[in-house]
């Protein structure tokens, strides 16, 4: 569990609240309670083969940090892989997704600012694991929390 120190916020090893979205596995190391709205900060750690589906947020600015293995992003129609050490800043209204590639697991901090999108994240979670996702209940809980799905031949890579 998170503990305070004065106004500081700690969170130590692997302390921090477990998700499986939809198969992507995170942990919510800070929270906006933790950073007065904010941000939050997420670690994601995933095998290679689990991504999220192009979308964008409308409210938030998010930036990745990969801490080990290969993950390619695409970025609008663009596609680049990004290896240990690289970070992407994607501003609020970047059409986005992203895959872990090569043959070990991916481990990212992504950082989302304001926080809010940890709330959507746990909202997800919640849905049944191991299938597929009732997608229009995916698209109602997204469209509150201001995530568009983007789909369709104008969001194809060239």
């Amino acid at each position: 569990m998170s503990r305070f120190i004065q106004a500081a916020r700690l969170t130590l090893g692997n302390e921090g609240q477990r998700l499986n979205v939809l198969g992507d596995n995170q942990r919510v190391i800070l929270t906006g309670k933790d950073t007065g709205g904010l941000y939050a900060l997420i670690e994601n750690f995933n095998p290679p083969g689990i991504g999220i589906p192009l979308h964008l947020h409308h409210n938030e600015d998010e930036t990745f940090h990969v801490l080990e293995g290969e993950v390619e992003f695409q970025i609008g129609v663009e596609t680049i892989t990004a290896n240990t050490g690289t970070t992407v800043y994607l501003p609020r209204n970047t059409p986005h997704a992203f895959t872990i590639v090569g043959d070990r697991p991916a481990k990212m901090l992504i950082m989302l600012m304001p926080a809010g999108l940890e709330k959507y994240f746990e909202e997800l979670s919640q849905l049944p694991s191991g299938e597929s996702p009732n997608m229009e209940e995916v698209m109602a809980i997204s469209a509150r929390y201001g995530i568009e799905l983007l789909f369709g031949p104008e969001y194809a890579l060239v």
